[in-house]
Formats: C-alpha cells, structure tokens, sequence
C-alpha cells in the first residue's frame, strides 16, 4: 500500500510517500516554515511525488496530522487531505500528533507539547505503547502535578517545562511515522477530523456584528 502522508500541524509542512509492503519512506519534502501552509503543502507534495518517481494516481491512501497543534496549520492539513481522498477515491485517516510523537519510544511515556499561554496539550501512553489517557490540555502548573505523578518518561517540547532536567524538544514529528502509523489505522475509526484541545484564538466581534436585513 502506498500511503501519502501530510503534517501541517505544526511550525513544519512537510509530506511523504511511504511503501507499508516494504517498509520504505519512498520520498520527502518539506520544511519549517512558520507559517504559510496553505501556500506551500502542495509544494512539497508534489516534491515528495517527484522523490518517489511516482504519480498522484498511485496513491492507495492518505494519511494527515490532525492535532493537538496549530489551529490553522491542522485546518490546511486536513482539508487537503479529505480534498485528495475524495478525488482519489481512497481513504483517509487522521494521525494524532500526540501519538505520533510517543510512536519511536518505550512507555510508559507521558508526551507534552508546549500549547503556549501557559498550557501544555498532553497524553499518557503505557508500556506497550497504547494510550493510557485521552489528549486533553491542562496549564502548566496543572502538568507540573501530572508529570510528578507519572513514573515514566517525558517526550515533546513541554519537557523542560514539567521536570527539571529533562531535555528541551522541538514540536515537529517525524512525517514518515506519521505515515507508518497511517497506513496501520482503521479507516472507519479514524477519519481525518481536527482534533482541537481548545478554541480557536480568533473569535467574532458581536459588538461590531452586522445586523441581517
């Protein structure tokens, strides 16, 4: 099964072509870019189509980063992703950045991302990798609790925020995990929805809301 994986849901944009009968990331593309991800994704698509030496219509599957993340950045992802699938006629399946960032580690592992505004999106996962805990976001003093708690590791870029002495991470995860834990998903169970821990930081103006005729 070719699998075309998609992460957009953080400070990175990147994508990949992954072979699941042999195990192979085909071909990549990709950079941190900030922001801007809706005008360069297709970019590196079609720069990872073009490393692999394959076409769009080989695609057997589409595989996407779906969050906790960048509200914006996952809102890219997922609508390119859902808008490839349906042109292609394959599934697509969501991928928790969460999870993906646990996948190449031994649990017990408590994985916490820095969600800025003193918050950190977090989620427990056990020795054999499954999930012990839903996602869920807590304030860092909160997460300070809940990593003193935890026996096991720490992982993602809250690290130094939770314990002392561990190490500093950076939010992105790895695009061919990304596509590895794609291409074993349940399309029916795992379809490519947002996964937001809390609301988008812009909200509507009703003082300023228009009056409909």
């Amino acid at each position: 099964m070719i699998v075309l994986a998609i992460d957009t849901a953080g400070t990175g944009c990147s994508a990949a072509l992954y072979d699941s009968d042999r195990d192979v990331v085909l071909g990549a593309a990709g950079a941190d870019i900030g922001r801007g991800h809706a005008e360069r994704l297709m970019e590196f698509v079609d720069g990872a189509l073009e490393a692999a030496g394959i076409d769009l219509p080989a695609v057997d599957r589409i595989a996407v980063t779906v969050g906790p993340g960048s509200f914006t950045g996952i809102r890219v992802g997922v609508a390119a992703a859902r808008g490839l699938a349906l042109a292609l006629g394959v599934p697509a399946v969501g991928v928790s950045t969460l999870a993906a960032l646990a996948a190449d580690r031994q649990g017990p592992l408590l994985v916490a991302i820095d969600a800025k505004r003193d918050e950190v999106y977090w989620q427990a996962f056990a020795i054999d990798g499954s999930e012990a805990t839903p996602p869920a976001i807590a304030s860092v003093e909160e997460a300070k609790v809940i990593a003193g708690m935890h026996k096991g590791a720490l992982a993602g870029s809250a690290s130094a925020l939770l314990r002392e002495g561990a190490i500093a991470e950076t939010d992105g995860v790895s695009i061919a995990t990304v596509a590895r834990l794609g291409a074993g998903l349940d399309p029916a169970a795992n379809l490519p929805r947002p996964l937001y821990l809390r609301g988008p930081d812009a909200k509507p103006q009703a003082g300023f809301a228009i009056r409909r005729a």
